[in-house]
């Protein structure tokens, strides 16, 4: 089952994070063969405002725990949790994005929603796409929304990818490919 997992920064701890950098790393190194995507989102100014991890895991259990367990989390760094169910629409990971781990700008893009399903399918020949896919209940049959990673040239461009007038709202943060430096 793949999961997506958003953990939102509270504020005033990014010297936290800095000092559970490795833990986290290490912690996440545990995952790596399950990984769909990983990474930082971003203020404008570049400070980091959340963690994002797209992982296919046994079940619900095992998706809370990897939540839940995360040294970030159990340091009070994050306020708070979005731990989704969702489904890898793309068929891949980020580290088979054509466009590379560097070079423009990177969004997360998520869209909350309720009602009618909307954005199933990946809009088509979109080579900025990074991760594509629904937000859905714990039994994956309800759409609650949907999750985009992408390269985009701002904001408002990375917004543009989903259909504005069907969801709740729509956030925009800046993401970068995650993990350890190679």
């Amino acid at each position: 089952m793949e999961f997506f997992c958003y953990h939102r920064d509270r504020p005033g701890s990014l010297a936290l994070r800095r000092d559970l950098l490795e833990e986290h790393w290490s912690y996440m190194d545990r995952y790596a063969s399950q990984m769909i995507a990983r990474g930082p989102t971003l203020a404008s100014d570049g400070t980091p405002t959340g963690s994002l991890h797209i992982v296919d895991l046994l079940d619900h259990a095992a998706a809370r725990a990897f939540a839940f367990d995360e040294p970030n989390y159990q340091a009070g760094v994050y306020r708070d949790v979005l731990l989704r169910r969702w489904r890898n629409v793309l068929g891949r990971t980020m580290w088979d994005f054509p466009g590379g781990r560097t070079g423009g700008n990177r969004y997360l893009v998520l869209g909350l929603g309720s009602g009618e399903a909307a954005d199933l399918v990946a809009p088509p020949d979109r080579d900025e796409l990074i991760a594509y896919g629904p937000l859905l209940s714990d039994n994956g049959t309800t759409w609650l929304g949907t999750a985009v990673v992408l390269s985009a040239p701002d904001p408002d461009a990375a917004r543009a990818v989903l259909s504005p007038d069907r969801y709740a709202d729509i956030e925009v943060h800046g993401w970068q490919f995650g993990g350890r430096p190679s």
